[in-house]
């Protein structure tokens, strides 16, 4: 079964349905996707580092993975 067509039945179980915990469960998922963001569980230093190495990447500042793993070795 294709996307549309599951959401078409899920809109079909949805409008016939009268028990109201159905419904609240449905509303519970979506709330809980929409605010599955990592990014607000990160700490403030962790947000920092990552917008410093976006900076960095966005100047071309980079190197390649083995040059960066024969430093590590």
């Amino acid at each position: 079964m294709d996307i549309q067509a599951e959401k078409l039945e899920l809109m079909k179980l949805l409008l016939t349905t009268d028990n109201p915990s159905i419904l609240e469960s449905i509303k519970q998922i979506f709330k809980k996707e929409k605010s599955a963001d990592f990014w607000n569980e990160l700490t403030s230093d962790q947000q920092n580092e990552i917008n410093k190495a976006d900076i960095e990447i966005s100047r071309g500042e980079t190197s390649s993975y083995d040059t960066f793993m024969s430093s590590h070795r």
